[in-house]
């Protein structure tokens, strides 16, 4: 209006001024001067009401195709579904005071109310996969990217013979319509938030994993690894804080589950639905071949390493105390051992999950490249880097020139090596176990310290007192075998520990048991190496 007006006048006052000419010249400038009014009487308007979106009724996306083929899967695949079943979009209205400037996206403004009326939407549906039954799905992927399923609300179903209705179809179909779409494995998304993809359904793919009959049906025990790993057994979600505003995933890469842990023992049990018994691995390390030199302790990953939650302990030492593991190019060559409260944890989630729990104590050998110490059975030479724990033995090894292998002094260093740490050394504090005794980080603390930590989590029904230490076994004393003996001794102290209800075990490598022949057959030794006229291979004490 404002420009008309300006228009009409800037040419009658042109025209007096200066005729025709002025005239043209009066209404150009009027209307420019008009255009500038009008323009900041509707910025003013505008700053008073909220710019409206039209609300969704209806979402394009993912469809069904009727006839379209079930698919049938074995092993691991990635595959497509088809919409099943969905009730309409479900829509939720948020309102917020009405701003200077125009509204926010979405938004639509309730006539004199003075909000924003912002819309949400929501989608219940149900995907089918392929014929069942399946162990489970692993991974889903939405518009190609992997979903976060701990953000969404998804059931699956694996498509058993006698699988029943879906509680969400149930409440919305009623109970006499609800399909239980026996045989056919599918997924069920309730209220699905689609802000993330454009307001609509995305397309999906997902990760089935079904296993073919035999193998997977028969395991009923394994072995749960690496044993060398901080928080990587923790149940509970941690997180990595390495500068203020900055944190990184420390226990949870799978998107499928809360936590790396939880993800992995769902995957198992799914695949192996007869599994009745675990083996928790832990790991300390040694860091010698020649037994009276060798030390047995914790190690860490790096000494400045916060994480939220707790903080990482083993056996009443703090990281900072502890030794760090070596480093190959400027990374750890193994993971920290397992903190004490992350394994009570995964103790206590394994017990619930119904799974009888073995704990086994476990020495890995942390010698690095240009370690510049003797190697036992060729003393000319450097240890080599990161050796199995089964070549351990007494300096000079048996059969080498100068080795005290039969004599007192041989059974010196097979007691240096377990150390003199002693059962009632051991007090639970809070979720880890203090050691009081001399200090030492020797064999004997080793074990007693993670058979206190059994008896303070509970549940543990069989513990590893040792495995594997065939170069150890193998060395002879004055009089018998001194490692042998010593694992006798340990025996009894663990047991005294955990009590007449859980087995002990000693896990022998293979070539422990039978005869022991030297000197080309010259010798051949028959003698029992568990101390207690006990076969060696897995030799075990009740």
């Amino acid at each position: 209006m404002a420009t008309l007006v300006l228009q009409v006048a800037g040419g009658a006052m042109g025209a007096a001024v200066a005729g025709p000419a002025g005239a043209m010249a009066g209404r150009a400038l009027g209307a420019l001067a008009g255009s500038a009014v009008d323009s900041s009487l509707l910025s003013a308007l505008d700053s008073r009401k909220a710019t409206a979106a039209p609300a969704l009724t209806d979402v394009p996306g993912l469809t069904s195709t009727e006839g379209a083929p079930i698919p049938k899967v074995y092993g691991r695949a990635r595959i497509g579904g088809q919409l099943i079943w969905a009730t309409r979009i479900e829509r939720v209205a948020s309102f917020s005071s009405a701003r200077s400037g125009a509204g926010g996206k979405g938004a639509l403004s309730d006539a004199g109310s003075g909000k924003d009326r912002a819309w949400s939407y929501y989608a219940n549906l149900a995907v089918g996969l392929c014929e069942g039954p399946v162990a489970f799905v692993r991974r889903v992927w939405a518009d190609g990217d992997e979903l976060d399923l701990a953000t969404v609300t998804m059931r699956v179903h694996g498509g058993a013979a006698d699988q029943q209705a879906d509680p969400l179809i149930i409440a919305k179909e009623g109970q006499d319509n609800a399909p239980a779409y026996r045989g056919l494995a599918y997924v069920v998304f309730e209220r699905l938030p689609l802000a993330s993809f454009g307001n609509r359904i995305p397309q999906f793919s997902f990760e089935v994993v079904r296993p073919v009959n035999g193998l997977c049906a028969m395991i009923r025990a394994v072995d749960l690894i690496p044993g060398s790993t901080e928080y990587g057994y923790d149940p509970l979600w941690r997180v990595q804080t390495p500068a203020e505003g900055v944190s990184a995933p420390e226990n949870r890469h799978q998107l499928h589950g809360p936590t790396d842990i939880a993800a992995s023992l769902d995957a198992l049990q799914a695949l192996c639905p007869n599994l009745q018994r675990v083996a928790l691995v832990v790991s300390w390390f040694g860091d010698d071949l020649r037994a009276g030199d060798c030390s047995i302790a914790p190690r860490v990953e790096r000494h400045d390493k916060p994480t939220t939650g707790d903080p990482w302990m083993v056996s009443g030492q703090a990281r900072a105390l502890t030794r760090q593991v070596s480093l190959i190019d400027g990374r750890p060559a193994y993971g920290g051992t397992p903190s004490d409260a992350a394994v009570i944890r995964i103790i206590h989630e394994l017990v619930a999950r119904g799974l009888a729990v073995t704990l086994y104590p476990f020495v890995m050998m942390d010698i690095a490249p240009g370690n510049g110490r003797a190697d036992p059975l060729d003393p000319g030479s450097e240890q080599a880097p990161f050796p199995w724990r089964g070549r351990m033995t007494c300096h000079p090894g048996p059969g080498v020139p100068g080795t005290p292998d039969g004599s007192a002094e041989a059974e010196a260093q097979v007691a240096r090596f377990f150390g003199d740490a002693a059962p009632g050394e051991f007090t639970p504090y809070f979720a880890t176990v203090v050691f009081s005794g001399a200090p030492q980080w020797s064999y004997r603390r080793f074990i007693l310290h993670y058979a206190a930590l059994a008896a303070l989590a509970g549940g543990v029904e069989a513990f590893v007192i040792g495995s594997e230490f065939v170069g150890l076994t193998r060395v002879r004393g004055a009089a018998g075998y001194p490692a042998a003996d010593q694992f006798a001794t340990l025996a009894g102290d663990v047991r005294a520990m955990l009590g007449a209800g859980c087995k002990l075990v000693y896990a022998a490598d293979w070539t422990e048991y039978g005869a022991h022949v030297r000197n080309g057959g010259a010798d051949v030794d028959f003698s029992p190496r568990c101390g207690l006229g006990l076969p060696a291979h897995r030799c075990s004490w009740h």
